[in-house]
């Protein structure tokens, strides 16, 4: 087997350019005993480019969001902070005062508490998966609309989508894992 070891410098021959300089070594004693200080040159991190804004016709970002069996569709607008979920107001659809905290979290990771008004339809799964599908939808909207604040609400967890579903029924069980009673006698 032929050893095909290759260096920068091979490299640069082959593309036709300069080789990068080496990483700098660390720093030597210098004759009179001192050390030279090392030239710490750190290369550019490249950045992200931020993603296109994507707005309709009307000013509004959509978005789909998903948990459980529920499934949102989410239109976000700039407003007074009104939520409306299948025509009703969120306090009369989602009673429950921690289904509404649910709702609010990403506004409140992205400080963009009472700005924007949202107009959701969900369907399927209960209430629990439907909070938890809305949460999804507005954050995936929020970062339509804002895509600088994707950093934040992709920090806090809100754009991944929470795949844990209820496992299904096998046969010879009574539910997914639990067996009938055994009887001895």
């Amino acid at each position: 087997m032929s050893d095909n070891r290759q260096s920068l410098s091979d490299l640069a021959n082959l593309t036709g350019q300069q080789a990068p300089a080496a990483a700098p070594q660390a720093s030597a004693p210098q004759v009179d005993g001192t050390e030279a200080p090392a030239a710490s040159v750190e290369p550019p991190r490249p950045t992200m480019p931020l993603r296109a804004q994507e707005i309709d016709a009307y000013g509004r970002a959509y978005a789909t969001g998903r948990r459980k069996d529920a499934v949102a569709r989410v239109w976000i607008k700039p407003g007074s902070g009104k939520i409306t979920i299948n025509g009703r107001d969120q306090e009369v659809y989602f009673a429950r005062p921690t289904l509404r905290l649910v709702i609010n979290q990403p506004f409140g990771v992205a400080d963009r508490n009472g700005q924007y008004d949202v107009i959701c339809t969900v369907k399927g799964g209960g209430l629990s998966g439907q909070a938890g599908a809305v949460k999804h939808g507005i954050s995936q909207a929020l970062t339509r609309y804002e895509p600088i604040l994707r950093a934040p609400v992709k920090a806090a967890g809100f754009l991944t989508r929470d795949s844990r579903a209820v496992e299904r029924k096998k046969y010879g069980k009574a539910k997914a894992r639990r067996s009938f009673q055994f009887s001895k006698r």
